[in-house]
């Protein structure tokens, strides 16, 4: 399956900081609600008795009784009580449609503040994919945000020279190498057909040979792991199940001669990429399940969509050793074997599966391994699906 980015598991910064924004315009009507509470309840005083006795006689001479007084008292009180009664009722109705409209102003400005933010972090993840090259580039006045793009930016600057300097190191020592090896190799094969040779020379012609054969398939090992380690930047549509089936044809006299019984489901896998370096994915991985496998093993390949996702997948399952689950994980790393993964006849160089990994990390996928409970492998390659090429033979 392919590996999707971690979400949070909290809440996120967006929410936190529009409820902060909600809460302190909250607080702040609260505050403004009671203060204005106080300040018109003392403005209406209480009517009392000793207040109408203050009021003067030509305005108090038609009040009647005391009884009439009383029932003026208390229609003043009632008056005073509806009057705050209201003013708090609205004020609290007024304070729920303002919070509202706050909410969504915080949302709104939350989103505009935190835009810069989610550029970094969608520039990180891409950059997480071996896309070195590309920069956030972030335009806008020069605060706090622009000062972490602009660190970003620096870092991924120091970051791409330092991983293309390795790359073309690799490459320009691997071949470099390549010219000895092949001269070794040409100046071995005509001593041998000297018919005066000595017999010394001839005995140790075919070991020096083969360790030469083996120094250059981990030349060539190294440069196409450089070569995989970059992003593929102009994919062609294809057919992993096409891949599969090519890369088949051409393994079958080798699994003949190791009796490895090879089974194949191959489902239409549509994807883009590099179809040579695809193909020696494949390859990689039918090896390795016939080597490491050892003599009379069975090896199966699958290909087909992901049923879990919308990507496309290839597996390729073999019987053999017994391999411990915490060996798996190094079995990817470069010159890295497990137990049991090391072939009888010397013909491993190391970087089998991890050129594997490389290929498909740089078309966007991932590669998985597990250790299959009777003994042997199980690979899983995960990419990106692609547009239908049509049923393939």
């Amino acid at each position: 399956m392919r590996q999707r980015a971690k979400r949070p598991t909290g809440w996120p910064i967006r929410v936190r900081l529009t409820l902060l924004y909600g809460l302190a315009f909250l607080a702040a009507g609260v505050v403004m609600i009671t203060v204005t509470y106080v300040l018109v309840s003392q403005s209406l005083l209480r009517p009392s008795s000793t207040q109408l006795e203050r009021v003067p006689d030509r305005i108090t001479e038609n009040l009647g009784d005391v009884e009439t007084r009383e029932v003026i008292l208390q229609a003043l009180e009632s008056y005073r009580s509806n009057t705050l009664n209201q003013l708090l009722t609205w004020s609290i109705v007024a304070l729920g449609i303002a919070l509202v409209l706050a909410w969504a102003l915080g949302w709104l400005l939350a989103g505009r503040a935190l835009a810069p933010l989610q550029q970094v972090t969608d520039t990180a993840r891409r950059v997480a994919d071996r896309n070195l090259h590309e920069r956030i580039a972030l335009s806008g006045p020069q605060d706090e945000l622009k000062e972490l793009a602009d660190t970003f930016d620096a870092m991924l600057e120091r970051l791409d020279r330092s991983f293309d300097a390795q790359r073309r190191f690799v490459a320009n020592a691997s071949h470099e190498l390549r010219t000895p090896l092949a001269v070794n190799r040409t100046l071995l094969e005509v001593a041998l057909g000297d018919p005066e040779v000595s017999e010394d020379l001839r005995r140790l012609a075919p070991t020096v040979l083969a360790t030469n054969e083996r120094s250059e398939r981990l030349v060539e090992g190294l440069l196409l792991l450089a070569r995989s380690e970059q992003t593929v930047t102009s994919p062609a549509p294809l057919d992993l199940s096409a891949v599969a089936a090519h890369v088949l044809q051409q393994e079958r006299r080798e699994a003949d001669a190791r009796s490895v019984a090879v089974t194949a489901v191959l489902e239409p896998a549509p994807t883009t990429g590099n179809a040579v370096l695809l193909e020696q994915l494949v390859a990689n991985l039918v090896r390795n399940a016939m080597v490491h496998g050892g003599d009379g093993a069975r090896v199966r390949v699958w290909t087909g969509a992901d049923p879990a996702g919308d990507g496309v997948a290839l597996q390729v399952e073999n019987t053999g050793p017994v391999l411990a689950a915490y060996d798996v994980d190094g079995l990817f790393e470069p010159f890295r074997r497990g137990n049991g993964r090391t072939a009888a006849d010397g013909t491993g160089v190391g970087l089998g599966l991890s050129i594997v990994r490389s290929v498909a990390h740089a078309h966007g996928g991932t590669a998985t391994a597990h250790a299959r409970d009777g003994g042997g492998l199980l690979v899983r390659i995960d990419l990106p699906a692609g547009a239908s090429l049509g049923s393939t033979a």
